[in-house]
């Protein structure tokens, strides 16, 4: 078989061969090869997936000095979107980033047929402006936070009036009885939920299985707050995956009122904060 050069590969094959490819090569390496994978690594196919987590965007970090001098993750994510022209349908933030309410803003704007979201954590001066960008993902389907926001019951409620295709949803943090309520409540189609690591006690637990009766998946494990005894393991037979291993009751919380308020949000506070420790960490 003749072996053709790359230059002359027909254009839809290298964009299916670069759309396999990070954003880092993709953008900084790739168009400067020559003039086809310049043009092929423009193609809006191409960056139908548009996955942030995996770059470094410490404006010192050889990926950020190789884009520009003026390095910044809201320059360098217009761009991205840019060149997407409208065609990214998944999403994901980098985890050592909130995304401002610019970014969310112009993801809404420029993401039009976004499906599935990924973000470490929206800032809580944002957290009622996120709703306006959710209402303009018709055709989200999963989304995905490593960090409940403090708006939860709002949020999904605003999920489950915008997102008729709505099914899977990831959470992190303390989940408590009304946001329980609001999940069962305003997701009525949920297949997928994800509440790993999550403080969760057992009321909460049920009232999930009870009432989201769609659900083919649920992950609640190793979290705080329940055990999985013989009860909810028989209510939540029906559940197509179930995972439940490892979740437990703390020694420490036995006593501890989930119900007031002010401890409440203490522990919500506490969460955030460890959240935030991770976050500056990670960066």
């Amino acid at each position: 078989m003749d072996q053709g050069r790359w230059e002359e590969m027909q254009m839809d094959c290298l964009v299916n061969i670069f759309s396999r490819l990070g954003l880092d090569d993709l953008t900084a390496a790739v168009p400067f090869v020559c003039r086809s994978w310049y043009q092929a690594s423009g193609d809006p196919l191409g960056l139908r997936t548009l996955d942030f987590r995996h770059l470094d965007f410490n404006p010192s970090s050889p990926f950020a000095e190789r884009i520009s001098p003026q390095f910044s993750f809201s320059g360098f994510f217009k761009l991205v979107l840019a060149r997407a022209r409208g065609a990214s349908v998944d999403l994901s933030f980098p985890s050592s980033v909130s995304p401002s309410i610019e970014d969310l803003y112009l993801a809404s704007d420029e993401c039009p047929r976004l499906k599935n979201l990924s973000l470490s954590r929206i800032k809580s001066e944002d957290e009622t402006q996120f709703l306006q960008s959710i209402a303009k993902w018709k055709d989200l389907e999963v989304l995905e936070m490593d960090s409940k926001p403090s708006i939860l019951p709002e949020l999904v409620q605003q999920i489950g009036l915008s997102c008729s295709k709505f099914h899977g949803l990831k959470l992190r943090g303390s989940i408590n009885k009304e946001d329980a309520a609001a999940i069962v409540g305003n997701l009525p189609n949920l297949r997928w939920l994800d509440l790993s690591t999550c403080r969760l006690r057992r009321e909460e637990v049920i009232a999930i299985v009870e009432g989201c009766r769609q659900l083919k998946r649920l992950n609640v494990r190793d979290c705080v707050g329940f055990e999985a005894d013989e009860e909810v393991r028989r209510r939540g037979s029906w559940i197509k995956v179930f995972e439940h291993e490892g979740s437990m009751i703390e020694d420490e919380c036995e006593g501890f009122d989930l119900e007031d308020g002010d401890r409440d949000v203490s522990l919500e506070e506490m969460l955030m904060y460890y959240d935030d420790c991770y976050a500056m960490w990670l960066y």
